[in-house]
């Protein structure tokens, strides 16, 4: 430090010091100069004036002596070390645990005025840092102490006595802070390589003595433990929860957060892997209740951590809890709970599993256990035979059900593009169905079908036959069009598309003749339907509506021709038999004689409308409309031709045995048995069989029944011909595998025509492709027709590899 008297700087020329004449005196003949020249004297008189009167200012140079000057240069260190130790005193005092910061020997201004004389006046930051960083070690030192003094067993409530001593620590740090800036700032700044701020030191030192004490770490790292654990096993918030929140944000700013994340996360694995093994087995019959436990317990950790934690451990804490909870779970999960949760439509359940797998990467799983249990859902409604009349609808609510859950269940949510928008309003996530479990459900079905080949195509075929006479029932167009729309894609599962398509030609072309179909624009709409979504070959149908209106014209002309009232009763259809899919009726039927010489006459008409062509009678899908008489009054039958020939017959007689009425009629004998069972047996009996019951025997006698009464003048009596019997469904099916050889036959010629020579493992694979479309042929039909065409010398084997087959042109 400077002297003062250095820092002074005298005017060389100056009165400051008059006042102080006398006491100045003349020193400037130290020995190195000549003596000053003396001057004659007056008397003593005017020596006395001049000195009273006249005032004599000095010139040449002066020497000031400051009294004391010497005493402070000796006492600078005797200063220093006192600002020193009262500084340190109060360093010492603020970092001693339990101590008031404010009763300080000195006040907060004078220690900030000490520390800036100490470190800018008397430069002794150095002596000065030396003291703070040894008490910042002995108060480390004690302060360990001090937190391992607390009852070790108490390891929640020691966390909150730890934040407490962190929060004192951190408040008494920012307090040296603020004190001591000047060290801080004038002396560490100028000395950064090889000092740190008072922060750091401080923050460094309790990171080695406090965190770095493995006692302290033990009971740190325990008293977690022990929190979460109190928390998780009683489901609820300790009363220490603040204060460990309090923690955790001194953690953070002591960078000891990643410690205590690592601790956090593994305990959290530890006891989720451990409930999820003892609750499984525990909860074996009960998955519903095990999955609702684990959505519980990631709810209430997402709660835990987004109060607790920092905002980059919210993923990582969510995934490992659910990872805990479901490792080893996904398959149980999924095999349990899909079969459950279907069958109760639980949807939002259903959805909130696939959430939760979908985060763990897990849904290979459940799209196996979807597709399992559709699966088996399709095979047993297909093969209950006792219950084929309920097959489709059993089969749409299935599918009702499977497209529900993939719509709400399994979807997909992916964000927004990162587009630049300019609306205001936020982008919705895109949520779209996930497409493996829309593959899982049409392979489910797919594959459900084949445990009963043809049956379901000839069913689904049946169902629409039904809604199509039944009609729309109150309904708008473009409501029956959409219900009617849920049945076709079950036509797309099955592989039997020739056994649908057959038996819809067939009872389409039966609504049709017999007026029943409920709407003609719905009847060509559907057949749009199948012909552009479908099948191209429903396209030949649409020749049945020609035909239809070409009758029309055709018998009125033969009324124009024939205007009588026997010929007007008369109502023709003239069908092309390339278009209708009906055989040519093999025995005929005895006809009253008047209707007999009606058809005679139209027959007649016909042919010279059109030469050359030839009509062949069908009257099993004929109607007649009756009048007859009975007690109750004369009613309107509405009967099938078959029905009107039996009935006709009792205008004559009473009572006719069946044999007679075999004789009269030569209906073929199963429909005769049908035929008489619909008029007698049914609901609306016109006729009495003798004896009672529900089969014809050959021994019956039928007698017509007078006192049949309807509340309804017009009575329409259902046939049992008109319906698809079991017979003619097996007819069907024969023709359907009779039309499959033909067809297989045909694809394997094509392809060895093309091909002159395969082996029978690439012929068999070419020929299921080619056939695929229509139907999927079993292997042992294509071999026998391999081994026909052989036969037939369509084909021969190469002599050389009798696997080859070669073409015989």
């Amino acid at each position: 430090m400077a002297l003062v008297a250095s820092l002074l700087e005298l005017p060389k020329t100056s009165n400051g010091l008059e006042t102080f004449g006398i006491g100045i005196q003349d020193n400037s003949n130290d020995g190195s100069a000549s003596p000053r020249r003396k001057i004659a004297r007056l008397d003593a008189d005017s020596d006395i004036a001049s000195r009273s009167k006249t005032k004599t200012t000095p010139s040449g140079p002066f020497v000031i002596r400051i009294i004391g000057e010497d005493i402070a240069s000796k006492d600078q260190a005797e200063i220093r070390r006192g600002l020193l130790g009262s500084v340190n005193r109060c360093v010492r005092h603020i970092l001693t645990v339990g101590q008031d910061a404010t009763a300080l020997p000195m006040s907060y201004e004078k220690i900030y005025q000490d520390c800036r004389s100490i470190v800018t006046v008397h430069s002794a930051g150095s002596e000065l840092y030396d003291y703070v960083k040894l008490d910042l070690e002995q108060a480390m030192s004690k302060l360990a102490s001090h937190l391992l003094t607390f009852d070790a067993q108490e390891k929640v409530k020691w966390l909150s006595f730890f934040a407490q001593n962190l929060k004192w620590f951190d408040g008494r740090i920012t307090l040296l802070q603020s004190l001591l800036t000047y060290l801080d700032q004038v002396y560490v700044a100028n000395h950064s390589l090889t000092k740190t701020t008072i922060h750091d030191l401080a923050y460094g030192l309790f990171a080695d003595r406090i965190f770095s004490n493995p006692d302290i770490r033990d009971r740190l790292l325990s008293g977690l433990s022990s929190w979460l654990k109190y928390e998780r096993d009683n489901v609820t918030r300790a009363e220490e929860r603040p204060q460990i929140a309090e923690l955790i944000k001194y953690l953070i700013n002591h960078n000891q957060y990643r410690t205590f994340e690592e601790h956090y996360l593994e305990v959290t694995q530890f006891y989720y892997r451990r409930e999820s093994k003892a609750k499984v087995e525990s909860m074996r019959d009960n998955p519903k209740g095990f999955f609702n436990l684990i959505e519980s317990r990631i709810k209430q950790e997402i709660e835990r951590s987004r109060e607790l934690l920092q905002v980059g451990t919210w993923s990582i804490a969510l995934e490992t809890t659910e990872t805990a909870l479901l490792d080893g779970r996904v398959d149980f999960l999924s095999t349990s709970l899909v079969p459950l949760l279907l069958g109760e439509s639980d949807i939002d359940t259903l959805g909130a599993l696939y959430s939760r797998l979908n985060r763990v990467d897990a849904l290979k799983p459940l799209a196996q256990a979807f597709k399992e249990y559709v699966q088996g859902e399709v095979k047993t409604i297909v093969t209950d035979t006792e219950r084929d009349s309920e097959m489709v609808e059993r089969l749409l609510d299935l599918n009702r059900l499977a497209h529900k859950a993939i719509d709400q269940a399994f979807v997909k949510v992916s964000q927004p593009s990162q587009k630049p928008s300019t609306s205001a309003t936020p982008v919705e996530p895109e949520k779209k169905p996930d497409q493996e479990f829309i593959y899982a459900m049409e392979d489910a079905f797919n594959r459900g079908f084949r445990f009963r080949r043809n049956k379901p195509a000839e069913m689904i075929a049946k169902y629409l036959d039904k809604q199509l006479r039944k009609g729309q029932k109150g309904m708008k167009d473009a409501e029956f069009q959409a219900e009617l729309s849920r049945v076709l894609p079950l036509y797309r599962f099955t592989e039997d598309k020739d056994v649908f398509r057959t038996f819809y030609h067939r009872m389409l072309s039966k609504r049709l003749l017999l007026g029943k179909s409920a709407s003609t624009d719905i009847e060509k709409w559907m057949l749009k339907q199948l012909k552009d979504k479908y099948d191209p070959e429903f396209g030949t149908a649409e020749d049945m509506f020609k035909d239809l209106n070409l009758s029309r014209d055709l018998v009125e002309g033969f009324h124009r021709k024939n205007d009588n009232p026997e010929s007007l009763k008369l109502n023709v259809m003239v069908l092309q038999q390339s278009v209708w899919p009906f055989s040519r009726p093999q025995t005929d039927v005895d006809l009253p004689v008047e209707m007999q010489d009606q058809l005679i006459k139209f027959t007649e008409y016909y042919k010279d409308q059109h030469q050359g062509r030839t009509l062949h009678w069908d009257p099993a899908l004929g109607t007649v409309s009756l009048r007859a008489s009975f007690k109750a009054g004369v009613k309107e039958l509405s009967v099938s031709l078959y029905q009107a020939i039996i009935l006709l017959l009792f205008n004559d007689q009473d009572d006719i045995p069946f044999k007679d009425i075999a004789e009269q009629t030569r209906i073929e004998d199963a429909e005769l048995r049908r035929t008489l069972q619909s008029l007698a047996c049914g609901k609306k009996r016109v006729l009495r069989k003798v004896p009672p019951g529900r089969d014809v025997e050959d021994g019956d006698v039928f007698k017509f029944n007078a006192d049949f009464t309807d509340p309804h003048h017009r009575v329409h009596i259902n046939t049992i011909q008109a319906k698809v019997s079991a017979e003619e469904s097996k007819r069907t099916n024969i023709s359907i595998e009779s039309d499959r050889i033909h067809t297989i036959d045909a694809a394997i010629v094509r392809i060895m025509k093309a091909k002159k020579e395969l082996n029978y493992e690439q012929l068999k694979v070419a020929t299921i492709d080619a056939v695929k479309n229509h139907f999927v042929p079993s292997v042992d039909l294509i071999k026998k027709s391999i081994d026909s065409l052989v036969d037939r010398d369509y084909l021969t084997r190469n002599e050389e590899d009798m696997s080859k087959f070669v073409y015989v042109a």
